[in-house]
């Protein structure tokens, strides 16, 4: 079976959770994220299990059905195996797996029986599934979702089709052939309730040409045992792309955002992508107020952070002394209007700063309004990237790169170890094409223009029109612009011409010229008869 294959079948699981949401009123629903997400987790996890068990017990390898044969082990046996399994893979007894829910689905009070076995599931594995809050407090990984179902007599039915859409499919042939599609996936699953419904943090996700840039122009070169770390993470999509290119074995994650939906958004991409063992490093805070992670130092930064945000009721609690090192540029001040328009950005890419680890390395998307600034807050932090000799380059990104907002932004990275003799700006803002995405216009780079940021970046190159290489003087030079146009070298072409051709030229300039004249002098005295036709009535 084909990749592609695997995708339609995953999508049609989706479709399917979808329309039972919908046939029972849910369609468009507050919760029907969480019915959707919840239910593709359960089913993605069980399957995991199977797949799992399978390789370590040759007994389930071999049983015409695993159901049986997993009910029938000893509570050694049970035990042995979760042992042989691993503390990544979900801890399931025979009662949660989606097979044992089906087989008995005729039973009285049925709702009762599956919102009583995810709640055992999230118990039993609270240990390595759980989100943590700032507090240490854990979530469920899964709500009891017959309850929003408002009609009681409704609740057996709704949960018998949600378990009978689940048992229609499989994962386990693709864990199999190790596909790697889920980022796609993800994207599908999310789609219809990645939007900002007035919370504190308005992005869930990064265009994937964005994450791969930054990822391949951040980590080039092999690495292990780093520690990854997003303080904004949203859905993830920049700590998995980090994670991709470093190799998912060789790092750990670390995140903290504010957002419950983000939050659990990423928790899922996490266990798609084989990350299931740093979903214990997911926060849900506020990273800027109430860091859980201020002690720690991060050997990668990925982030892509909310630009504005009215943070005026937690602006003072900024100004304590523990936090003078973390905000060293300042803290905007609030403004009597519009307080929704302070600059939060700047408050994270100082908590960024602060966060590197000796050898550390970041990327930040900012709005490029920030590289050119020239006083405030936002020339301080320049300034204190090129003193500490932390700037690595900066790529500016064409416009409407992001579907959601038409603010150019730009991606600055920082290296604590950079060449400051050969730092690279680039103005990638003529590349891509414009697509229709929904109501807005977006620009969608192909796969040759990621390759040529990439390229360019890397080896520091200098391409006409699109890259220069500066060292750090150049830019205190012009007053810590990091702006790539600055400092691109202005060309006038010369043409030889011969005297005749010279006189050619000049003649028919001023031809054009007499005979625009001339229709100047008709259409003044056209509007000068005109005026004079106007009269009083």
């Amino acid at each position: 079976m084909t990749d592609i294959n695997f995708i339609n079948q995953t999508k049609a699981l989706i479709d399917n959770l979808k329309s039972v949401c919908a046939n029972y009123g849910l369609g468009n629903d507050g919760n029907e994220f969480k019915i959707i997400t919840q239910m593709f987790l359960y089913k993605f996890l069980n399957d995991k299990f199977r797949f799992e068990a399978k390789k370590v017990n040759p007994t389930l390898a071999e049983a015409t059905n695993f159901q049986e044969a997993l009910e029938s082990l000893s509570e050694d046996e049970y035990q042995f195996l979760t042992v042989l399994i691993g503390a990544d893979i979900p801890q399931l007894r025979p009662q949660h797996m989606i097979t044992y829910l089906y087989n008995n689905q005729n039973q009285e009070d049925f709702a009762k029986l599956f919102d009583d076995t995810l709640r055992q599931i999230s118990v039993e594995n609270a240990e390595i599934f759980s989100i943590k809050s700032s507090s240490g407090a854990k979530d469920k990984m899964f709500d009891e979702l017959s309850q929003f179902i408002s009609d009681g007599s409704q609740r057996d039915a709704f949960c018998r089709a949600l378990v009978n859409k689940l048992f229609e499919f499989s994962f386990e042939k693709m864990f199999e052939e190790k596909y790697d599609f889920f980022a796609t996936i993800f994207e599908y699953l999310i789609k219809d309730y990645n939007t900002d419904s007035g919370g504190k943090y308005a992005e869930y996700y990064t265009p994937h040409a964005v994450a791969r840039i930054m990822a391949k122009i951040l980590a080039p070169d092999p690495v292990s045992g780093v520690k990854c770390y997003d303080p904004s993470a949203g859905s993830g999509t920049l700590l998995m792309s980090i994670a991709h290119q470093i190799g998912e074995e060789n790092c750990s994650i670390y995140s903290e955002d504010i957002s419950q939906k983000s939050s659990n958004m990423l928790r899922l991409n996490l266990v798609l992508n084989n990350l299931s063992h740093s979903i214990p490093n997911i926060i849900k805070t506020n990273t800027i107020a109430e860091p859980t992670y201020l002690n720690e130092k991060f050997d990668y930064i990925v982030s892509n952070p909310p630009f504005k945000l009215d943070f005026s009721d937690f602006r003072e609690d900024l100004q304590k002394d523990a936090f003078k090192d973390r905000f060293f540029a300042g803290i905007p001040n609030v403004p009597k209007t519009k307080k929704e328009s302070m600059a939060i950005y700047l408050m994270f890419i100082q908590h960024i700063m602060y966060s590197l680890s000796e050898n550390g390395k970041a990327a930040i998307v900012l709005p490029t309004g920030f590289i050119t600034a020239q006083s405030g807050i936002e020339k301080k932090i320049r300034q204190a990237m090129i003193e500490r000799g932390w700037l690595r380059g900066v790529v500016s990104m064409p416009s409407n790169i992001f579907a959601s907002t038409g603010t150019n932004v730009s991606v600055i990275f920082l290296d604590k170890n950079a060449d400051n003799e050969h730092i690279v700006l680039m103005d990638a803002s003529k590349l891509g094409t414009t697509v229709k995405d929904g109501k807005n216009q977006r620009t969608v780079l192909t796969q040759e223009e990621e390759a040529k940021i990439i390229e360019t970046f890397n080896n520091k190159e200098v391409v006409e029109d699109l890259s220069v290489v500066v060292s750090k003087e150049d830019i205190i030079a012009k007053n810590y612009s990091f702006s790539a146009g600055q400092y691109f070298e202005v060309k006038i072409e010369y043409v030889d011409i011969t005297p005749e051709e010279f006189q050619q030229k000049m003649n028919d300039f001023e031809t054009r010229l007499a005979a625009l004249f001339a229709e100047g002098n008709v259409l003044d005295q056209e509007i000068q008869k005109q005026l004079k036709g106007l009269k009083y009535e």
